[in-house]
């Protein structure tokens, strides 16, 4: 299997998509903010938000689903507007981008999965995005500067685009998976505030790539935290255009490997460009008697202002943590708890023991950081990734909607 992440002069283009992207004035900056992919006739799956207040376009979404037995056609997006919390509005100018666009391209409109992303409570700018339609639609093609384009479009507060690719072989044919994400802030799991979009040209039921994407989205972008908040819009969609005849079920294990593998890369994408980010951290918890218990710890200390405030000066403040676990509400047994920074114990069972501060430092001021937790209570094991938070953070969300 081969894979590639963050550019487009080596990623695997999946048989049967075509990409466009064009600027429709949402935002002031006259960037690229409205995008489109195209699929062949085939299959989907999809996974929204936990948060109860759903944003238009998640519930226009979800219904076209519904409507065509998850066999959607075409994925528009735009970047700028949120089109949440604006009411019957919000959703006929959800429907009206839909129904334009499947005119132009001679569908149904419930072919079309809308997707949005930006600020909460503005009405949606259908008076521009309408008039751009058509250049949009011309635009379309199966290229990685299209790729390329899309993948800046639907990007908000990130500073680059994220892109991962992988591909497998299946007897004599080779199936691509190409993975698109936006997410920066507002990010924690279930799923955390992101669009991802993953296309792959082998053939499945909706029903075969539903099971696959919950279980890559399980470990990867499920276990993610910047700032412990959750969005509004988030949408994970998993297209197949069955451009090939290799079924699903007869390479099950190399196609979950596969995408097990872009999701992965999406992820630490997204965290490692979250607002003002400067150390990722991969935080550990082992030992726990079940997966839930190791995802509520992780969760815990990544949710604690004072662990990610500590982490943003490099401060190996162990305290911070062991005082996060205990307050996480787990019945953990602190005399138990293990901390490592790097290689080194910083905390033993519960007690202060000697370690070289100097090189804890020195770990945690890396752009990347390995911070294990041993609970010694079971056999499980998780990995959350996480990041400090830095007055960048602040300044970047104290002005964010002037």
């Amino acid at each position: 299997m081969s894979a590639s992440a963050g550019s487009t002069e080596s990623i695997h283009l999946p048989r049967g998509f075509s990409f466009s992207a064009v600027a429709a004035g949402i935002k002031a900056s006259g960037r690229l903010n409205l995008a489109l992919a195209e699929a062949a006739p085939g299959t989907t799956a999809a996974m929204f938000t936990k948060n109860r207040v759903i944003a238009a376009p998640v519930e226009i979404g979800r219904k076209h689903l519904r409507a065509t037995r998850a066999h959607v056609h075409v994925v528009i997006v735009n970047s700028g507007n949120a089109n949440c919390a604006t009411g019957k509005t919000g959703l006929n100018r959800c429907v009206r981008v839909c129904r334009e666009t499947a005119r132009l391209l001679g569908i149904e409109t419930e072919q079309i999965f809308p997707s949005s992303t930006g600020i909460i409570g503005v009405p949606l700018s259908v008076e521009r995005i309408v008039p751009k339609l058509p250049e949009l639609v011309a635009a379309r093609e199966a290229s990685g500067q299209a790729v390329a384009q899309f993948a800046r479009a639907i990007m908000t507060t990130d500073t680059r685009p994220k892109l991962a690719s992988a591909r497998f072989q299946a007897g004599r044919k080779n199936i691509s998976i190409l993975g698109l994400a936006k997410g920066s802030g507002m990010i924690h799991p279930q799923l955390a505030t992101m669009l991802v979009y993953l296309f792959t040209d082998l053939a499945a039921t909706p029903a075969e790539l539903k099971q696959c994407l919950r279980a890559a989205c399980d470990e990867t972008f499920n276990c993610i935290s910047v700032d412990g908040d959750t969005s509004t819009n988030d949408t994970v969609l998993l297209l197949a255009s069955g451009q090939h005849e290799i079924r699903l079920g007869t390479v099950r294990n190399k196609f979950q490997a596969a995408l097990r593998q872009v999701c992965g890369s999406l992820a630490e994408q997204i965290v490692s460009d979250g607002e003002g980010v400067r150390h990722v951290i991969r935080l550990s918890v082992e030992q726990a008697r079940s997966r839930d218990e190791a995802l509520h710890l992780a969760r815990s200390i990544a949710r604690s202002l004072l662990v990610k405030s500590a982490w943003a000066g490099a401060d190996p403040n162990w305290g911070r943590i062991l005082a996060a676990i205990g307050a996480s509400g787990a019945r953990i047994h602190p005399k138990k708890v293990t901390i490592f920074i790097g290689r080194q114990v910083v905390c033993r069972r519960g007690v202060a023991c000697a370690f070289d501060e100097a090189e804890a430092h020195r770990d945690l001021a890396q752009p990347s950081c390995d911070v294990r937790i041993k609970l010694r209570r079971g056999r499980v094991s998780v990995l959350l990734l996480t990041s400090d938070l830095t007055t960048e953070y602040v300044r970047i969300n104290a002005d964010y909607s002037t």
